[in-house]
């Protein structure tokens, strides 16, 4: 069990996430939606120890448990990388740094199980967004964590290309793995995923999708969202 206890991060003295609480369970596959801003990324973040709380705590989580997919926009894919040398970092934690190289077959068959066969020399910087995505999704295999934080992982992605990493992301949920995903299509979320935290800085709601997705729970999220000021600090809260 994760379990997120009265959690604040911030950025400088604003904060992003404000006083947030939630558990998931082993195995548990949960989305994360809201507004723009509305602390979706730092959540991820806090989650892979990458963003230090200024309150509360995280239980029941170690970092080395954790894979994170980024947004793709957060990424810089002008530095000269192989998809081979890209997908090997996935085995950082169990070979460090250039030395997975050398298990060249668990990063081929990786690549093959995205449907990248033959990519291996190709440069990440020659990759459409979709390739590259196909990519991070490799990474993650070879990280083969038990927990699984996807930031934005089918966005601006080609219907083939999305449903072949919806895919992969049904084979780690039925091999027991638990995901949290931010994402942004609420059919999607609907329909892939049972659980659901509606973020606006504020935990809005969480739990079955349909109830947490209620339209009283999402003008609730769209009314604080166009309140928010800028400038505000953070406020103390009781735990």
């Amino acid at each position: 069990m994760i379990s997120v206890r009265n959690l604040t991060v911030t950025h400088g003295r604003r904060p992003a996430v404000h006083h947030v609480s939630f558990s998931l369970a082993p195995g548990s596959l949960t989305a994360v939606v809201g507004p723009n801003g509305a602390g979706k990324s730092t959540l991820l973040r806090a989650l892979a120890g990458l963003h230090p709380p200024s309150e509360g705590r995280i239980e029941g989580l170690n970092a080395g448990d954790v894979a994170l997919l980024p947004q793709q926009a957060q990424m810089d894919r002008g530095f000269p990388l192989s998809c081979r040398d890209a997908v090997a970092f996935g085995l950082w934690r169990e070979s460090g740094g250039f030395r997975a190289v050398r298990d060249l077959r668990r990063v081929e068959a990786a690549l093959e199980a995205v449907g990248l066969q033959g990519f291996a020399r190709r440069p990440v910087g020659t990759l459409s967004a979709g390739q590259f995505q196909r990519v991070l999704f490799a990474r993650l295999l070879l990280q083969d964590a038990p927990v699984i934080l996807l930031d934005e992982p089918f966005n601006a992605l080609d219907a083939r290309t999305s449903a072949d990493l919806l895919a992969v992301m049904r084979r780690w949920h039925g091999e027991g793995r638990t995901i949290l995903a931010v994402l942004h299509d609420l059919d999607l979320v609907r329909r892939e995923f049972p659980d659901t935290l509606l973020l606006a800085r504020d935990a809005i709601a969480f739990g079955p999708t349909e109830q947490a997705l209620s339209a009283e729970n999402r003008l609730r999220a769209r009314m604080m969202a166009e309140a928010w000021a800028e400038d505000a600090g953070t406020c103390q809260r009781a735990a």
